[in-house]
């Protein structure tokens, strides 16, 4: 199965928790590792959640698939506008 990772690639507004460019965590067989001593906002990770399971499975995936042309997410916030950069790890 593949590993997800997640990181802070920009913040283009105003993060309050705040989230930090560089700051990362997996997923990984539906377990979610976050370094220690660090954080993620519920709400950004709420968003993200329901493309993780396809994008474990994105090999066997048509090449067109629009999942192979997803590279970054945002944050729901309007005022946050986190940027974070997904990448599978086969």
């Amino acid at each position: 199965m593949a590993k997800i990772r997640v990181s802070v690639e920009r913040i283009n507004g105003y993060c309050n928790l705040p989230m930090q460019v560089g700051d990362y965590f997996y997923i990984e067989d539906s377990k979610l590792y976050i370094p220690e001593g660090k954080h993620i906002c519920i709400w950004a990770l709420q968003s993200m959640m329901p493309i993780f399971p396809i994008l474990t499975v994105r090999s066997r995936l048509e090449d067109n698939h629009w999942v192979k042309k997803v590279k970054t997410f945002s944050c729901p916030d309007p005022k946050g506008l986190v940027q974070y950069r997904l990448e599978v790890i086969e």
